[in-house]
């Protein structure tokens, strides 16, 4: 069983969901996983090459371009994010049995375990709320605390891509602790906003995007 599969409901085998960039898997899976000596895990090796390019062209545009380099950066993390979400969503619509939470919870799975490669311990608290912990996150050894704000763009698309499908509508995310911060697991909760809130998660990108210019003009000035 896939690490993705361990969820204990049995309402999970309702959830539908596609894997993004399906060609591509098809063929690692079928043509190279199946049939040559292919070592997998040196797909982290490469995936951490391309998290740390990611950091770091954000970090030298927010310091040679200020908040325009920032902004430009921030759309196109945002704009992969909505793209991977709507893959995931493409031609699916909300299992008539499954509730709202159930439908938050996992599709956090699916961005936990898939999009993001980690292992997660979830929960569905109540009707209003659910949760997880990040057991191993694949960017937790080399991401610092500030890094994961990268991360934050990605999962804000993709909120947004499964909002233009209908669902979720009402929910907020935020995380009260994390990994890279100090803490053995990260942690997050979703939760039933009241109407009209301001996303809490946009919300505190915005502070981070803030300091974030704050640091690079600092470090622009001492270079």
């Amino acid at each position: 069983m896939a690490h993705y599969d361990h969820r204990e409901e049995e309402s999970w085998k309702d959830f539908k969901f596609n894997f993004p960039f399906a060609k591509g898997l098809k063929r690692l899976r079928e043509e190279v996983l199946a049939k040559t000596d292919f070592d997998p895990s040196v797909l982290w090796i490469w995936g951490t090459m391309q998290a740390m390019a990611v950091i770091r062209t954000l970090k030298a545009c927010e310091r040679e371009f200020g908040e325009e380099g920032q902004r430009v950066v921030k759309e196109a993390l945002i704009e992969t994010g909505r793209d991977i979400g709507q893959q995931m969503m493409e031609g699916l619509d909300k299992p008539e049995k499954l509730s709202d939470a159930e439908m938050a919870s996992f599709f956090a799975t699916v961005i936990n375990c898939i999009a993001y490669a980690s292992l997660e311990d979830p929960s569905i608290d109540s009707e209003e709320r659910v949760s997880f912990h990040i057991l191993w996150c694949p960017h937790q050894d080399y991401y610092a605390a500030f890094d994961c704000r990268v991360q934050r763009y990605f999962v804000q698309g993709m909120l947004e891509a499964v909002k233009e499908k209908g669902m979720m509508g009402d929910w907020q995310v935020r995380f009260t602790q994390t990994i890279p911060a100090g803490t053995e697991t990260c942690h997050f909760e979703l939760w039933r906003a009241p109407a009209g809130e301001k996303s809490q998660w946009e919300k505190y990108s915005e502070q981070l995007e803030l300091k974030a210019l704050e640091i690079a003009a600092r470090d622009k000035k001492e270079a």
